[in-house]
């Protein structure tokens, strides 16, 4: 009777029950016990379970490990932190040897509490008094260190243990997690090596991860080898898939990996609906995306944080305020409590329909609501006021900041830089900087993309030649914006033949692939500096090169053209430009 009534979550059957046990005087054994802790455990009442072992001997019954063990495992799984310890050191003070499950428990809760040195001292004891670490002790403190980003340290101590596929994937899945896939790709051979097979939660997460990369065409190769070793596929490996071919924009390919996906019988889950939705909503296709949100809650999959915030967040880079106030609505009415990621979509969302005002009152509602901003409500609320040339409302937001207990981050000061350069504002931007580096906010390529950008637009073209060197000392690496920036900046000044030197270096080196703008911009150089037949030259160079002109490249060589028709007369181009086109 009392196992029927915890498996109903019956406190009061149960307390009941006990107590008509005690005045009859029937002993409670040891099972019967612990499915009295597992009852008040299920219903989040650890603390009582404890209280209820502590009069263990008036209901006839005596403490065992097992009992401890249960108990510990019940304060665990509150994270009861505080009370274990004193439990622990009570069952030795009872004479009671701890066996590998109630280390197991040990192991956890340290782990639970970052305490990784601790777990680790203690796998040594446990070796010590003989009772040898299984599986599920490796496991854990692998995954532990692995979290806290320790992954070489966590290879070196899986070494010492008994190799096992729960300890190659916690390692895989370290690996991954920092993008270290060439490492990942090793322990996979080692384990081929040593007669281990893979199953499907390692070649997943290695999907997983490669996905995250943009690398489609590896993920596809793992999923292959995953078939011809035999390992069937489950939701999660779909799932991954899919998102890489959302991630290299390949958006037919990716639904055809759901409808692979339910013909093959496997059932979507709340993560794969989500998945979907925002894939859909990264392509601007929102009608399809609420349908899926839609089909979701027909198979009995309520909408979360995350479809809602997705579908917000989709409905608001696509310019359809209308849309995110009907997804918001819907959420209300359907009981969802909005987190501060969904205000913040919410936010964005009016920010980009210059809704302003609207966008205050409810970061103000956020506090009522006892969901405070954070630093990424005010960056989308700086962003909005800066993109709309509103940078005074923008500075008085940044200076707010503080009272919210929010510390502007890199990507605040980027925005507030962009608005203060945009407005040409250069001396505030360089106060900006300076106040960044006084914080100890490091500068990234972000920051100084949009100091060069602002620089080249205000005419100060010396300046920006001497942040790159700057930016270049720091180690801060340059990339396409950075190299298009110092392009158009060469041209402008006249040093063509210093742009033509720079992009055969940078090309010849494989620092970077000079794109369509940079081509661009030279070919603009060309023609007001040098010449349109030059300039044709050059358009064959990057032709050959692969590289396809675009509306922008014909409108400046046109243009070049016409300018030169009063003294030079090359009617004959403007026919190969024709041609080409």
């Amino acid at each position: 009777m009392i196992e029927k009534l915890g498996a109903q979550r019956d406190v009061d059957g149960v307390q009941y029950l006990l107590h008509q046990m005690k005045l009859e005087g029937i002993s409670c054994s040891e099972d019967l016990f612990i499915s009295v802790i597992n009852t008040y455990r299920g219903v989040g009442l650890a603390e009582q379970a404890l209280k209820m072992f502590y009069r263990i001997g008036e209901f006839g019954c005596k403490p065992t490990v097992k009992i401890y063990n249960h108990l510990l495992d019940a304060l665990l799984s509150e994270n009861r932190f505080q009370m274990i310890n004193p439990i622990y050191s009570n069952m030795k003070r009872d004479g009671m040897e701890p066996n590998v499950y109630t280390y197991n428990i040990l192991l956890k809760a340290l782990c639970k509490n970052n305490r990784v040195d601790g777990a680790c001292k203690l796998l040594v004891e446990m070796s010590n008094k003989g009772c040898n670490p299984d599986v599920v002790s490796c496991t854990t403190v692998i995954s532990s260190m692995c979290k806290l980003g320790r992954v070489e340290e966590a290879k070196e101590l899986a070494m010492k243990f008994q190799p096992s596929v729960p300890v190659y994937n916690a390692l895989i899945n370290g690996f991954c997690r920092e993008y270290k896939i060439k490492e990942a790709f090793r322990l996979l051979g080692q384990m081929a090596d040593k007669g281990i097979d893979a199953n499907v939660i390692t070649y997943s997460t290695v999907i997983n991860s490669l996905s995250d990369m943009g690398n489609v065409e590896l993920a596809l190769a793992v999923w292959a080898k995953m078939f011809v070793r035999g390992c069937s596929p489950n939701v999660h490996t779909f799932t991954s898939l899919m998102k890489g071919y959302f991630f290299g924009r390949r958006v037919y390919e990716a639904l055809n990996i759901w409808n692979l996906m339910i013909r093959e019988g496997f059932e979507p889950n709340s993560v794969s609906y989500n998945t979907l939705i925002r894939g859909l909503c990264s392509h601007g296709k929102m009608e399809e995306a609420l349908s899926v949100s839609s089909k979701m809650e027909g198979n009995g999959y309520s909408p979360n944080t995350i479809t809602y915030s997705t579908l917000i967040d989709g409905f608001a880079k696509s310019g359809d305020l209308v849309g995110a106030s009907e997804t918001w609505n819907k959420m209300m009415l359907n009981g969802c409590i909005p987190n501060v990621v969904l205000y913040t979509c919410m936010v964005d969302a009016l920010c980009r329909n210059s809704m302003f005002n609207q966008a205050q009152c409810l970061i103000e509602k956020m506090i009522t609501d006892n969901c405070p901003p954070n630093t990424a409500t005010f960056n989308a609320f700086i962003r909005g006021l800066c993109c709309s040339g509103r940078v005074e409302w923008a500075i008085e937001v940044f200076n707010q900041m503080g009272q919210y207990g929010c510390s502007p981050s890199v990507i605040t000061y980027n925005e507030l830089l962009d608005g203060l350069l945009k407005a040409t504002r250069i001396k505030e931007a360089l106060k900006l900087v300076s106040e960044m580096e006084d914080n100890s906010i490091e500068l990234n390529s972000v920051t100084y993309n949009t100091i060069l950008c602002g620089f080249c637009h205000a005419g100060l073209f010396e300046e920006a030649l001497k942040l790159l060197g700057k930016m270049l000392v720091r180690g801060v690496k340059p990339g396409a914006i950075t190299y298009n920036t110092i392009i158009y900046a060469y041209c402008k000044q006249g040093k063509v033949k210093t742009t033509i030197r720079l992009i055969d270096r940078v090309s010849m080196g494989g620092e970077w692939c000079p794109d369509i703008v940079a081509y661009t911009n030279l070919l603009w150089g060309i023609c007001n500096q040098i010449g349109v037949e030059e300039a044709f030259m050059f358009l064959d160079k990057m032709v050959n090169k692969g590289i396809c002109p675009n509306v922008a490249t014909w409108n400046v060589l046109v243009r070049g053209l016409f300018n030169s028709l009063g003294h030079l007369g090359p009617i004959h181009i403007l026919d190969d430009i024709l041609a080409h086109a």
